[in-house]
């Protein structure tokens, strides 16, 4: 699929990239694709290297990476929320031969710094990083610009090897990336076309390198989903896409603001609820999936709505492992996966045929059923709680998201909260009431008390930050359910 994107395949005048009024053709991203691939030829790039990529989405970012991935050429993907020391620290792991910025990126660092700490962004000192240039327009003080030299387009590389270098969990002292090949990388990406099926021509809501690649290889346009929900409204009426992705908290976001949905919708990256996904199909999807998926591991499974809110057991079902991942066990119960869309290894570390996911998980046949993070289990009275076993009975109508968090109970063992934030609107009562059942089913896990709140977000996936949920817990200590 990727080769296929990088050497060919956008020959003509039909839209790839839509971007408001604006529309990017196929021809328009191979052209750009091109440019940038004879820009990084000449500066002597070739297999083996990595190349620093801080660009915003869009057509740069996607020309570029299609182009690094012609010349064999390793992206190391750069996130400017990581903060100052964070990045310093992972660059110096992925050792970039060339970092690749955009003017946005570079002002984050610089005359812009103060507005974009306020904004959750931060990046270290360009020049410290190592040879830096810029793509698009430059601004002043920003590196010079990517010199876009005339010449022939290099020759494809043709082999295996390193692809994309993403950055997941670690330290400034200790950073953590996920290395996936060009032949993982490429059985990932079939995975999600075959899951979403798009159809050419008809576009697609989603702003993920995940969702561009697999739609422009099926001929399928592309479209950044809006982030206000006035506006995604607008966009979902107007371009009536075949297939939606968005996060669950920009789901919420969504429903909340009274956003229709048509077509089939997916959501992943953070825990997808059944009653979430209920509500995308009432407000007008054909379908909602839930699709199961880590930095490691893109997509496992995925699970359509009805199937989901069917299940009656306890924790949270995923679905069935998609074609090509194997799944087993370890001794402590956490789920272990493996197959051909599996990462290599992880920066600085030995390939490795399974990945531990931290997730406590059940496997019957080929279908997967969560019981909460390994890291997130609650110790209460030499009892071993973990959150995602019950969570998902909490998700009653009138509730948004709910998380189980321990906190300290003096001596050494723990207290069990339930946190539960509301849908804009909703019965107070009527919640407290659908709550009672679940939490009586709870058994021995049954949590100490509820507080009602906002559950803290944390990341650029905004999944629940637990830790500051479980000190929201205990700053706030006397809200109880009603009985």
């Amino acid at each position: 699929m990727l080769d296929a994107l990088s050497t060919g395949s956008l020959s003509d005048d039909s839209p790839a990239l839509l971007r408001g009024r604006r529309t990017v053709t196929r021809r328009d991203l191979a052209e750009l694709r091109d440019r940038y691939a004879t820009a990084l030829h000449a500066r002597g790039l070739g297999p083996g290297d990595t190349l620093g990529l801080a660009i915003r989405p869009g057509p740069r970012a996607l020309a570029m990476v299609l182009a690094a991935y012609r010349l064999g050429v390793r992206v190391a993907l750069l996130d400017p929320t990581a903060g100052p020391d964070v990045l310093t620290a992972r660059l110096s792991l992925a050792r970039p031969a060339l970092v690749v910025a955009d003017a946005a990126a570079q002002a984050v660092a610089g005359w812009a710094a103060p507005l974009a700490r306020r904004a959750g962004l931060a990046l270290p000192d360009f020049s410290v990083l190592g040879p830096t240039v810029t793509a698009g327009p430059r601004l002043p003080g920003n590196a010079p610009s990517l010199r876009l030299v005339p010449g022939p387009v290099p020759p494809a590389y043709d082999g295996d090897g390193d692809a994309v270098v993403i950055f997941t969990s670690g330290t400034t002292s200790r950073p953590r990336a996920v290395v996936h090949t060009r032949s993982g990388l490429d059985a990932g990406l079939r995975s999600v076309a075959d899951l979403v099926r798009p159809v050419p021509g008809v576009p697609v809501l989603g702003g993920t390198f995940f969702v561009m690649v697999p739609s422009l290889a099926a001929g399928a346009p592309v479209m950044s989903p809006e982030r206000r929900p006035r506006a995604l409204a607008r966009q979902i009426i107007g371009l009536r896409p075949q297939a939606v992705y968005l996060t669950p908290p920009q789901l919420r976001t969504a429903l909340d603001g009274g956003v229709p949905f048509r077509g089939r919708v997916y959501s992943g990256s953070a825990p997808v609820s059944a009653h979430l996904l209920d509500r995308v199909r009432a407000a007008g999807a054909d379908e909602a999936w839930g699709v199961y998926a880590l930095t490691e591991v893109f997509p496992a499974a995925a699970v359509e709505s009805r199937e989901k809110g069917a299940f009656t057991g306890d924790g949270d079902l995923v679905g069935d492992l998609l074609p090509g991942v194997r799944a087993r066990r370890d001794e402590d119960g956490q789920l272990l996966l493996a197959g051909d869309g599996v990462c290599d290894r992880y920066l600085g570390s030995d390939p490795h045929e399974w990945v531990a996911t931290g997730d406590i998980a059940t496997v019957s046949g080929r279908r997967v059923v969560l019981g909460g993070r390994s890291k997130d289990m609650i110790l209460r009275k030499a009892e071993n709680i973990y959150p995602g076993l019950y969570e998902p009975s909490l998700h009653v109508p009138g509730v948004s998201l709910a998380v189980l968090v321990g906190v300290p109970a003096g001596d050494g063992d723990e207290h069990v909260v339930a946190v539960i934030e509301t849908t804009p609107g909703a019965s107070r009562a009527a919640v407290e009431a659908a709550l009672r059942e679940p939490l009586d089913r709870m058994g021995s896990a049954r949590p100490d008390r509820v507080l009602f709140a906002a559950v803290p977000l944390a990341g650029r996936s905004r999944k629940p930050d637990r830790h500051a949920a479980a000190s929201l817990a205990s700053a706030i200590p006397h809200q109880r359910v009603r009985p």
